[in-house]
């Protein structure tokens, strides 16, 4: 592969937002460092410099130069290591392209929202927000039988730019799982996610970063205490 100059990583291990990144590496065998921060504790100058709008994870840094926001870093690898033989991410179909992107647009503007905002909600605010998360994934699935093409991803045999904005989540949704006593990708009500889910896991460019549970559940436990302790210390609203 012709050198494409020096790759950085600016992330944290439990970021479903960083794993995108590293998977889309992973698929293109970019070699990269890993920058590891401490969030949400203390943020690095470099982060600071390099995100001074956000200020979070990912940063990728391409030759010193930072691409920000996990989706747009993945879309700008698949463009910058689109050499011939290497699996493309985004789908070249424009339409099929734009389906893609919608979807993602969808989980994150809707799905990892509701979802995350079950873990600091309590009854009847956690039920609506858990009835929110069930819905999307009824959405996903129905959108999963639409783009399917007789592959084990969303768009063939190889992992695409759904696949890793979806498959993202995964490791909080078995966090959320064992927190919440509900199985969110349960077989029976979604079956085309619940196999989909398996093959993303096993894939070769996802095993090696995906978070490990018990760590990721035991500091999602933490966020969640620091939310709620946010949350209780909020002025009411007048």
């Amino acid at each position: 592969m012709e050198k494409q100059g020096e790759v950085k990583l600016i992330g944290m291990w439990s970021s479903p937002f960083v794993l995108r990144v590293k998977v889309a590496l992973n698929i293109k065998g970019v070699p990269y460092e890993s920058l590891e921060e401490q969030l949400p504790f203390s943020k690095s100058q470099l982060l600071l410099d390099s995100n001074p709008v956000h200020k979070k994870v990912p940063v990728l840094l391409h030759d010193g130069k930072p691409v920000c926001e996990s989706l747009i870093i993945v879309e700008y690898i698949d463009e910058v290591w689109a050499s011939a033989g290497l699996p493309a991410i985004l789908p070249r179909d424009p339409y099929e392209r734009a389906v893609a992107r919608f979807w993602a647009s969808y989980i994150d503007e809707k799905l990892f929202p509701a979802m995350r905002g079950t873990m600091a909600a309590e009854d009847e605010q956690r039920k609506a927000l858990l009835e929110q998360v069930m819905s999307g994934l009824g959405l996903l699935e129905d959108a999963f039988g639409k783009c399917w093409k007789g592959g084990k991803f969303f768009g063939g045999e190889t992992i695409g730019f759904l696949d890793i904005a979806l498959g993202s989540i995964l490791a909080l949704m078995k966090v959320f799982d064992g927190a919440m006593g509900v199985k969110l990708l349960d077989e029976t009500k979604f079956p085309k996610l619940a196999a989909w889910s398996e093959a993303f896991c096993e894939a070769e460019p996802v095993k090696e970063v995906m978070p490990e549970h018990e760590r990721l559940a035991e500091f999602a436990m933490v966020i969640r205490e620091r939310m709620r302790a946010a949350k209780a210390a909020a002025p009411p609203p007048s």
